[in-house]
């Protein structure tokens, strides 16, 4: 009898632990939690930002671990007019940012300063049309719709969003947060359930020893984050 309990009980657990896995999200997909209620951007520390999923993010795109100071963690949520991403940045080293930083207008060549970047493929049937937005800690921004179809990748410098940016640099770290409304995507709209593409990229430091980190790491000889091969899931929930 004694040999039957210990052979249930060690059945209990194998099959309760690959449950517990079986509900665990895979590493490459992110829930996007859905709000009610719409917020302004600069409200950094709105309550909404705590009822969603957080992802840290702890690599360089060559799948290498990042120090430290050099992480950063993002949150996503989603209402029935606007997606809205948070970025919070370790910051252990001098900032790399615009001494006269313009937040009317988008900022050609943010992707050589210090910046968070998210990008987005809507239809998962064709990954390589995607659109790119960076903000940095100054709260300036970018948005770029792209097209990887053909051998020359396009990108649209015109494209215009209509997102909005706020930002706030605080002891060892930065807070930066874009809204972004569903009329930038053209048609597409998300319902609960829908998976879309895309990556979280970070870009910190400058020279020699900049970093650039990713969620879903390209493992590209040289530091490329436009591999939409490597894109990782959103999924659209309650």
């Amino acid at each position: 009898m004694r040999h039957i309990l210990i052979a249930c009980a060690i059945l209990l657990l194998t099959f309760g632990g690959a449950t517990s896995q079986d509900k665990m999200p895979p590493s490459n997909r992110l829930t996007i939690s859905h709000i009610a209620d719409d917020f302004a951007i600069d409200r950094l520390a709105d309550p909404a930002w705590e009822g969603t999923s957080q992802v840290l993010v702890s690599k360089y795109w060559s799948g290498k671990a990042a120090a430290k100071g050099r992480e950063f963690s993002a949150r996503l949520l989603w209402s029935d007019t606007a997606l809205y991403v948070r970025f919070e940045a370790s910051q252990s080293e001098p900032l790399v940012v615009s001494e006269k930083p313009d937040t009317s207008q988008k900022t050609i060549g943010l992707w050589d300063r210090d910046v968070c970047e998210i990008f987005i493929a809507p239809d998962t049937s064709q990954r390589k049309k995607y659109f790119e937005f960076e903000i940095a800690p100054t709260g300036e921004w970018i948005d770029l719709a792209i097209d990887a179809t053909s051998q020359k990748r396009k990108t649209d410098l015109g494209y215009n969003s209509g997102m909005t940016s706020a930002a706030r640099i605080e002891k060892d770290k930065v807070v930066m947060a874009i809204k972004i409304p569903w009329e930038a995507f053209g048609v597409a709209r998300p319902k609960i359930g829908d998976v879309w593409l895309g990556n979280l990229f970070r870009c910190v430091g400058k020279g020699k020893t900049r970093g650039y980190l990713a969620w879903q790491p390209t493992k590209t000889a040289k530091p490329n984050f436009h591999v939409p091969e490597k894109f990782g899931e959103f999924e659209f929930v309650k």
